[in-house]
């Protein structure tokens, strides 16, 4: 996509929304909500169904008077600007548009020039290259010629986000732009208005239902809730566990990309969710992302779950503290010392049952399948899970072979199961 010239300090903006309360008659939509946002940031508005965020960009850019509180754009009210200047500094993009019409995508771009034209004038040859430069940065030049209301909901989409740019807008306002878009056109165009913001200053503001996406490209994120606002702050500070439980009734898992190092968030189905405690506590000896699957699972048959030992980046180790009652930890790429290896026996000997994973064995945590062996010692049931993700006969042995010997030996008294649903089975 090309870029257009940089004009950062002609567009850097300040938006306040102060106070600002609206209703549907009776109902209350947005209460007393406040907002400081600056040129240059990419905002993203996030917030369950009817929670106001369409109404809230509706009070932004003047569609809508609210009740009581301001909008101010560089410290001037726009109740006091004309429309048209409003216009100018304001593009916006709805969910819903008008399709009816004939007019080729050209020509509807051109329309987000109304605001700079006089009655006695018509586009100039600026208002074409401005509007065929909007075309290209959205990939919507190739049908300039067609007729708007032939194209797909995604080609739509794009030429009024091209619209919005043709106005040359200081503020850009979004509802659910993405919605139509396919996953490549997605990050095209959010690489195109994180772009605005960072070359030309351009205060986004944009409706996002991707928690992902919403993490990877915005600068702040609003999580708003009832009309008001839950939360605010970078996407670390404000996509949260507990935030996003509040305000969406949903649990999630938050962990850091291991290729991005970017926040990334997944829902938890509900019949992987824990349930209520039972009576039997089960212990894993995990590592290696060979253990996350086997801890969830019984966490969410309501087993009393703990492990170690685990280092704190490892991956089963995010799991852990999520679902277990206790866990025994070592520090990251550190060898099990012998304090978090008496933790994890404790561990071990206060528990029903122990479970060990496919995990590879080296010299720093062979003291965990030390531990397994020590569970027989006392009387407790073993259970040798394979999970397809860790040691397969001597494959996972880093210890020159001692790994091996001693699983060998721990195989004698342990109970193999072959799957998950096979220890689920064993331990009802």
């Amino acid at each position: 996509m090309d870029e257009m010239p940089s004009r950062q300090e002609e567009c850097s903006v300040t938006l306040k929304v102060l106070g600002v309360s609206f209703s549907y008659g009776a109902r209350r939509v947005l209460s007393n909500v406040s907002l400081e946002l600056r040129g240059g940031e990419f905002i993203g508005l996030m917030g369950p169904n009817g929670s106001g965020k369409t109404t809230l960009l509706k009070v932004m850019n003047r569609v809508l008077k609210p009740s009581c509180g301001s909008v101010l754009v560089d410290d001037v009210d726009i109740s006091k600007l004309r429309v048209k200047d409003v216009a100018k500094l304001f593009g916006t993009v709805s969910q819903e548009y008008d399709t009816s019409f004939s007019f080729t995508a050209l020509d509807v771009v051109l329309m987000g020039r109304n605001p700079h034209l006089t009655r006695l004038r018509g586009e100039s040859s600026r208002d074409y290259e401005v509007a065929i430069r909007s075309m290209k940065m959205t990939n919507t030049l190739h049908f300039a010629d067609r007729p708007f209301n032939e194209l797909s909901g995604g080609e739509k989409q794009r030429v009024m986000i091209a619209r919005a740019l043709a106005q040359e807008p200081r503020v850009l306002l979004l509802d659910e732009p993405t919605s139509h878009l396919d996953i490549s056109n997605q990050i095209e165009l959010l690489e195109l208005l994180k772009r605005l913001c960072r070359d030309e200053g351009i205060l986004v503001v944009a409706v996002i239902h991707d928690f992902n996406l919403a993490s990877y490209y915005c600068d702040k994120v609003v999580l708003m809730k009832s009309g008001v606002i839950h939360s605010m702050g970078s996407p670390v500070e404000v996509l949260t566990p507990q935030g996003i439980e509040e305000v969406f009734g949903v649990k999630v898992t938050v962990r850091r990309h291991p290729d991005t190092g970017m926040t990334y968030i997944t829902p938890i189905p509900i019949a992987s969710r824990p349930q209520p405690l039972q009576g039997k506590r089960v212990h894993v000896v995990c590592g290696g992302g060979t253990g996350g699957v086997v801890l969830r699972a019984l966490s969410s048959r309501g087993f009393m779950v703990t492990a170690g030992v685990l280092n704190l980046l490892d991956s089963d180790y995010e799991v852990a503290r999520e679902v277990c009652l206790d866990v025994a930890r070592e520090a990251p790429f550190s060898p099990i010392t012998r304090e978090a290896h008496e933790h994890n026996l404790k561990l071990i000997r206060e528990s029903d049952v122990v479970v060990l994973t496919d995990v590879p064995f080296g010299w720093g945590n062979l003291k965990n399948l030390e531990a397994a062996l020590k569970a027989v010692e006392y009387g407790k049931p073993v259970y040798l899970v394979k999970t397809g993700l860790g040691l397969a006969d001597q494959a996972g042995d880093y210890t020159g072979g001692l790994a091996s010997k001693l699983l060998q030996e721990l195989s004698k008294s342990a109970k193999n199961v072959s799957s998950v649903e096979e220890l689920l089975s064993a331990l009802a």
